[in-house]
């Protein structure tokens, strides 16, 4: 039981009780509400009376409470069990997203901020950048084009754009495709995996069904010894939501067109502007340099992986003439490989000591220890209290969900800091990746008080059997951390307005808090204090290990310092190929979004584009190797890139530039002493609390006490500089 100052959190967590009809009426609720401020600001105020106080503040605040209910009323599609649900989610969003569009586009509403800017009130630095934030953002969406023809076009293509981004994630959210096979074709895929899966009747008799899922798709990517099995799978994968092909081609189109209505030469230059970078020569520059130094390490690790896939297939007794060529849907199998025969590492072994509760456990023991927190489940009688009269159900949108209340620990002051959500495991209509949500921003209401914020984790681990917990390989302690660390950077925020919290930094620095984080999961005494052997579980687990094992006595309870030795001699090897793949998906994004002219634009093929640039960037063969007619046509890989579509457009680079940054802080105060708890404080005090509430370069330097610098990125990649 929480000590008792932990038990009572001040503010009660929101419910999540919506019907269709109620997320559509919450929903026109509030833009009514939002556009009756902005007439009556417009009715009241003159250009010669607007203040910060009269016209920007009234907007902010009422944009503060918009996003409590605003954030949960999208969330829905991205959760529900519910298709009703999931579809009014997305009416809803469409309904938020065409408001936010007009509201942005009123020239009446401009004119008063304009006056405002030009006045030069003395305003503390947040208000300040508040309306030079939001001053720029009316420029940027069309209000320095004259009003007529081509504004109107522009408002066109932005509430269109809105559609596509709308439609594209509920494609990618409700895809539920998948392949029959055989045991045989499944042979070396792990049995946990294998018998999980649903059994065919009729003419599939014999046959389980392998969905896209990430815990159906990865493994068998890595341990399907048929080579045919892995390239079905794979090719079929790149070939789900094909129906987002003309969808992304359109938004790429959109983009540039309106982009020139704004007269930027491109999307890209819209876009990079205002972030950390500025120009798309300094991405460009950046990407093509790092190509440069990757490629030829990228040659060398393909040369080693042919050989063992050549060595394996003369074992083996194949002769499929594909001995020369080392395929997409290779790499994964034989990556894995080379990690047991040369490095003696059993992904499966390292997973037995990373069941999923006890990894989350660890992790948040890690946080409390750095940052002064402390994370107090809630569940049983104390959800029933929070549900004030409701259903303890009430407070998590599937039954599945973990909740907990976080607060500073006493050193901290012991206050509330907010909710974090837990949704681990994969279902149908679920989001399909891993990633962090707001649900409720954090800020300071009219009143002085501040509002807590909630931020959720969904995710798609594996299921726990009869036989075994939830079990994460080392890549998804990896990812579980990650997103756990944009979670905290959500929950320690401290902003004045909800437009800067927590990650609502610039796409090119978001990344860097949690990409530092990794570096926890590859440190000894860390990996050491998060295992706990899954067999120490449950009496039944235990019985069940040593049936699966063989092994009559117990093992280890944490994981062996040897493992774990053989695990970190393994994080750089195909460290190349792995930082091409990134380079693959952030040039592709700079090529389709910096076209010379819309013609250009027009003529591209972006699904050729796509895997021809994969091809020349990874050094990856795909199907096209096998085709004498070279046809770059045979996947669609970019209709499931989510990321192009959903804020990343000309900004994927942003995952390498972060590495930038997050290494460079890292290795400068973190290195010689992860656990140093009061570097881990003034890291949540200087970079985590601000947020995006003022220049990310200042906050980086302010860290540092330096100018951020590549030398710690290159020298981590092996790379001279």
């Amino acid at each position: 039981m929480a000590p008792s100052q932990y038990r009572v959190p001040p503010q009660l967590p929101p419910k999540f009780t919506a019907t269709p009809q109620s997320l559509v009426d919450d929903t026109k609720q509030l833009i009514e509400r939002s556009r009756k401020i902005q007439d009556a600001i417009v009715k009241d105020v003159s250009r010669d009376t607007a203040t910060f106080k009269n016209t920007l503040l009234p907007v902010a605040l009422d944009d503060n409470k918009m996003a409590i209910e605003a954030h949960i009323i999208g969330f829905y599609q991205a959760v529900s069990t519910k298709q009703e649900l999931r579809d009014a989610s997305t009416e809803a969003e469409k309904l938020l997203d065409d408001f936010g569009i007009e509201s942005s586009m009123r020239e009446d509403v401009f004119s008063l901020v304009d006056a405002v800017l030009q006045r030069k009130e003395a305003l503390d630095p947040e208000s300040q950048r508040l309306l030079e934030k939001d001053h720029k953002s009316y420029i940027r969406n069309g209000l320095g084009v004259p009003a007529g023809p081509q504004r109107d076009r522009f408002k066109e293509i932005k509430k269109r754009l809105s559609e596509i981004s709308i439609f594209f994630q509920k494609n990618l959210n409700e895809e539920n495709g998948g392949l029959w096979f055989t045991l045989e074709e499944l042979d070396g895929v792990p049995e946990d995996l294998v018998t999980s899966l649903k059994k065919g009747e009729g003419e599939n008799e014999g046959k389980v069904w392998l969905s896209f899922k990430y815990p159906d798709l990865f493994p068998t990517l890595k341990y399907a010894n048929h080579a045919d099995t892995r390239k079905k799978l794979f090719v079929s994968n790149e070939n789900k939501c094909n129906q987002n092909v003309p969808l992304f081609r359109e938004a790429i189109l959109l983009r540039d067109e309106a982009a020139r209505i704004l007269g930027y030469s491109n999307h890209a230059e819209f876009r990079i502007e205002d972030k950390m970078a500025k120009t798309p020569k300094t991405v460009d520059d950046f990407l093509g340099d790092l190509r440069e130094r990757l490629a030829p390490g990228g040659k060398q690790e393909i040369e080693k992986l042919l050989d063992l896939k050549k060595t394996d297939l003369k074992e083996r007794g194949l002769n499929d003439n594909t001995a020369s060529n080392y395929f997409l849907w290779d790499h994964r199998y034989y990556d894995r490989l080379m990690l047991e025969k040369d490095y003696s590492l059993d992904q499966q072994k390292i997973a037995e000591y990373f069941p999923l509760q006890t990894s989350i456990s660890g992790m948040l023991k890690i946080f409390e220890e750095l940052f002064g927190l402390v994370f107090v489940e809630i569940t049983g009688g104390d959800r029933e209290k929070l549900a004030e009269g409701g259903k303890g159900s009430d407070i998590v949108w599937h039954e599945d969900v973990q909740i907990f209340s976080v607060w500073d620990d006493e050193g901290e002051g012991s206050g509330f800091v907010g909710y974090l959500y837990l949704d681990l495991f994969p279902r149908d209509g679920k989001y399909g990746h891993a990633a962090n949500f707001n649900l409720q921003p954090g800020y300071i209401d009219e009143n002085g008080k501040r509002r807590y914020p909630a931020t959720a984790l969904v995710c798609n681990f594996s299921k726990p059997t009869p036989k075994k917990p939830s079990l994460l390989k080392h890549d998804e302690v990896v990812t579980l951390f990650h997103e756990l660390g944009h979670g905290i950077h959500d929950l320690v925020s401290r902003t004045t307005y909800s437009r800067f919290h927590g990650t609502n930094t610039v796409r090119d620095f978001v990344e860097a808090p949690s990409q530092m984080l990794e570096n926890w999961c590859w440190t000894p005494s860390q990996l050491r204090s998060l295992s706990h052997h899954y067999s120490y579980l449950s009496s039944d687990y235990e019985a069940a290990y040593k049936v699966e094992s063989g092994e009559s006595k117990k093992t280890s309870e944490q994981i062996p310092y040897d493992l774990i030795s053989n695990l970190i001699n393994t994080k750089h090897v195909n460290d190349a190929l792995f930082n091409l793949r990134q380079l693959h998906f952030g040039m592709f994004d700079m090529k389709v979004h910096e076209p010379t002219s819309h013609a250009e634009a027009e003529k591209l093929d972006i699904t050729s584009t796509y895997n021809k640039l994969r091809n020349e960037i990874s050094q990856l063969d795909g199907p096209e190797a096998l085709d004498k007619k070279n046809d770059w046509t045979w996947g669609n890989g970019q209709a499931t890139f989510g990321h192009l579509i959903g804020g990343y457009d000309a900004g994927y680079y942003g995952y390498l530039s972060s590495q930038v940054y997050s290494t460079d802080m890292f290795y400068t105060v973190f290195k010689a002493n992860p656990m140093n708890g009061e570097e881990g404080r003034r890291y949540r005090h200087t970079v985590l609390e601000k947020g995006g509430s003022k220049e990310e370069m200042e906050i980086l330097k302010d860290f540092l006490g330096r100018d951020p610098s590549t030398e710690a990125f290159y020298k981590e990649l092996g790379i001279s500089r």
